[in-house]
């Protein structure tokens, strides 16, 4: 402990003056400025009074990033976790931790303008950028969907004025190949098309011992064509179309059973009286034992890659979405109008093995979006300068699964011959959201200027949920034993809940700039996730207020320190809450928290080919008032046989017992480090003729965090380090490439999803993994 604590102060000591070709995305060794469109006009990204860290396209291509997970290798103030099909994203302590499908997200995340919401999507890979941006903190004054946390920007490479071709091809441990390019095809001086493509091929990251095959491998396919028409000075159209495809063996659960069957171990039961291994009891009431797991150690016994999988696996996902975006502007002269819209539609097949041995079979999973933002904006850079719009979001979603377990796994007489389903959902649920929105820049003096913003939203929600029970037979034939079959019977009743909510959110700041290589900012700025319902009624949107002030310094060309500190007060947390036992697992507006937290970026040239870079991020997150629920209900102060250790399980014998609702109050949110650093150094060497060697290193540090609401011991990830590097030789005309990396070099793989779950006489911790240690060669070529 006192090594890594050595090691952590001296990191963060040498960060200050050293830096990470992982974050030196956002800039090239080059004296060139970084231009970014956050604001919605083009601008150095130093004059952006927005905490926004940018990353080139060619900084993604070099560290081998094909989906939306591994933004966070070169963007670290992003936490990003995989849980199964579910892509979660967490910026400054806030995120969704949620699988309903009623509710959004609340990092707001957009691929050339077009809105993407369900985590399930955000699988989908990502190919030919030319940058990505990330904004930390609210967003929505100046564009698209209203976002609690901040947004994510990802923009697509556009067809180039000459014809090009470029290619990487790599190939690494996991017998993975990844191959990347495009060709630029011009229109004369009027525009040009780009074909572009990936393909990914890899097997999983993760070994079994009850079973013979991988599983967290990926195989993804996709093409884009990209079209650009610039028929007048003033007309500007930009089109792009599509397609992905990925099929995945989805990587196994690790998990523990703390009662009996698959993966039971004794040396973790909570004993008759739920007073060892690290269990404890929670309560008073002699009607009423909750039995907890605060203390366990589970966690310690598991190899990260190679673990006992559930019974039923593999996890089968097959994933296909297509999306259509565009983008026209017309340029008036004193002002410019521009539509930005995209429609996509996501169809997944999944069948889910989950801990000890259930499947959750899913028969449908589709998802259908379209968004559209009308804009204009005028004015010049030291005047006024305004924008205002209006957007619309539409999704339709269709669901149909079931929690299925049966034979060999579950005696016959409890579920049928053929075993059957714990729980069935079929759900059709819409929703649709409407804004208008306005942000001004009104100079007061030569150096000082006002920021003032504005959003209205409304948000409607309805859906039908076809209600089945639970305790389902599964319908096949008897002895049939052909697995989960879909329900064909009709349902025992139709739910038609609905939600809508109005918000008022804004932006007030104010922008100092004493010359022109200083931005001094300070602002205060509201957010809000819209609500929803569950099978009972609705819950209310969460909102944040934000504050905060930063300072952007550059030195010549792309060197630069930035300092921003903030203070979050987050209000009316969505939160899933146990209240009447014969309903379950509810939503209520059950909390509030305190996030604030200090940032620090620098890049700074060295000598004539080299580039430090570095990242410091703190970060100080507490639930203030958090209602939760334990639930493990007996008949009496101790455990009599038969009782159910777990979170959300109730004893048949306490009927008349009350429920505990537990305030976390000062418990961290989720995928929160306290701490996270990242630095490193690259150096181009001039060959000549011969061309160039550039190595370069890198190194992220996170300290310790916890990846539930609940803080348990065993979802609890120890600080660790990440180290890549790399060195690249490239011609002398710059067309050709050969890299050979490393990435992760200590094969920390971190924990990024963990879950106490009770059902039946299960009671199951589970746990997923990052990615492992991962090393190979890449071959680029660029015309």
């Amino acid at each position: 402990m006192r090594k890594l604590m050595l090691r952590s102060c001296l990191f963060a000591g040498t960060a200050l003056i050293a830096g990470s070709p992982a974050l030196a995305q956002t800039t090239q060794i080059s004296e060139d400025e970084i231009v970014v469109t956050a604001q919605n006009r083009v601008e150095n990204v130093q004059d952006v009074p927005i905490a926004i860290q940018v990353v080139s396209g060619d900084t993604l291509e070099k560290a081998g990033i094909s989906d939306f997970s591994g933004i966070q290798q070169v963007a670290p103030a992003v936490q990003i976790v995989q849980d199964t099909n579910l892509t979660r994203v967490t910026v400054r302590g806030v995120g969704t931790n949620d699988n309903a499908e009623t509710q959004d997200t609340s990092i707001a995340v957009n691929i050339d303008g077009e809105y993407i919401n369900r985590p399930t999507v955000l699988n989908a890979g990502l190919f030919d950028l030319s940058r990505v941006e990330v904004l930390r903190g609210p967003q929505g004054t100046l564009y698209g969907r209203n976002a609690t946390g901040g947004a994510i920007n990802f923009i697509t490479r556009k067809p180039g004025k000459d014809l090009g071709f470029n290619l990487t091809a790599s190939y690494g441990n996991f017998d993975h190949v990844l191959v990347q390019g495009g060709v630029d095809v011009p229109f004369g001086d009027i525009g040009g098309i780009r074909i572009a493509g990936t393909y990914s091929k890899r097997d999983g990251y993760f070994s079994h011992p009850n079973i013979t095959i991988r599983t967290g491998d990926d195989y993804t396919r996709g093409g884009r064509l990209s079209l650009v028409l610039r028929p007048t000075d003033a007309l500007t159209i930009d089109a792009a179309v599509e397609h992905v495809a990925s099929d995945r063996l989805l990587a196994a659960q690790a998990y523990a059973n703390f009662n009996s069957g698959p993966g039971f171990n004794a040396a973790f039961a909570p004993g008759a009286t739920c007073n060892q291994n690290g269990f404890v009891r929670v309560g008073a009431d002699t009607r009423l034992v909750v039995c907890i797991p605060q203390n366990t150690n589970a966690l310690a016994s598991i190899d990260r890659g190679n673990y006992l999988a559930p019974a039923r696996s593999p996890s089968v996902q097959e994933q296909r979405t297509t999306a259509v975006r565009g983008r026209v502007s017309y340029d008036f002269g004193g002002a410019t109008l521009t539509y930005t819209g995209g429609y996509r539609t996501t169809d997944e097949s999944f069948d889910a093995a989950l801990a000890p041995a259930y499947t959750f079979k899913n028969f449908a999973n589709d998802v259908d979006t379209q968004s559209h933002e009308l804009r204009i904006n005028g004015g010049k850079a030291g005047g006024i300068q305004w924008q205002a719009g209006a957007f619309h979001f539409n999704e339709e979603l269709d669901i149909e699964r079931g929690l299925f377990n049966g034979p060999p796994y579950l005696p016959a007489f409890l579920l049928g011959a053929n075993g059957g389903y714990i729980n069935y959902f079929d759900r059709q649920v819409s929703s649709s959201s409407w804004a208008v929105f306005a942000q001004t820049d009104i100079p007061l003096t030569e150096t000082l200027t006002a920021v003032v913003g504005a959003r209205y939203t409304w948000d409607d929600r309805s859906a039908v949920f076809n209600v089945y029970g639970s305790g389902i037979a599964n319908p096949t034939s008897p002895l049939n034993n052909t697995g989960p079959v879909r329900i064909t019977a009709a349902p025992l009743s139709v739910q038609r809940p609905s939600a809508s909510a109005q918000k008022f959110t804004w932006l007030a700041g104010l922008n100092y700039q004493p010359d022109a290589d200083t931005l001094v900012y300070a602002k205060v700025s509201t957010g809000f996730k819209a609500g929803g319902f569950d099978s009972v009624g609705a819950y209310a949107p969460e909102s944040n207020t934000a504050y905060e002030a930063g300072i952007k310094r550059g030195f010549g060309g792309s060197n630069f320190i930035n300092l921003s500190g903030f203070y979050y007060d987050y209000k009316d947390l969505q939160a899933s809450v146990l209240l009447d036992n014969s309903i379950g697992g509810q939503v209520f507006n059950a909390g509030k928290a305190r996030i604030w937290g200090i940032e620090l970026d620098a890049s700074f040239k060295v000598l004539e080919n080299g580039r430090f870079t570095a990242s410091v991020n703190y970060l100080d997150s507490k639930y203030q008032d958090f209602l939760a629920s334990y639930a493990v209900f007996c008949a009496s102060s101790t455990l009599p046989s038969g009782c159910v250790t777990g979170l959300g399980d109730v004893d048949s014998n306490a009927t008349a017992a009350p429920i505990v609702q537990p305030n976390l109050a000062g418990n961290r949110p989720p995928q929160s480090p306290r701490w996270v650093l990242a630095a490193g150094y690259e150096h181009r060497f001039d060959l000549g003729g011969s061309g160039s060697i550039t190595p370069s290193v890198s190194s992220r540090y996170k300290s310790s965090y916890f990846v539930d609401i609940f803080n348990y011991n065993d979802s609890r990830q120890k600080a660790f380090f990440q180290t890549d590097a790399s060195i690249e030789w490239r011609s002398a005309n710059d067309k050709f490439g050969v890299q050979a990396f490393v990435r992760n070099l200590e094969d920390n793989q971190p924990l990024t999803y963990a879950g106490f779950t009770a059902a039946g006489n299960d009671d199951i911790y589970v746990w997923q993994f990052g990615t492992p240690r991962t090393y190979g060669v890449r071959l680029s070529l660029d015309f």
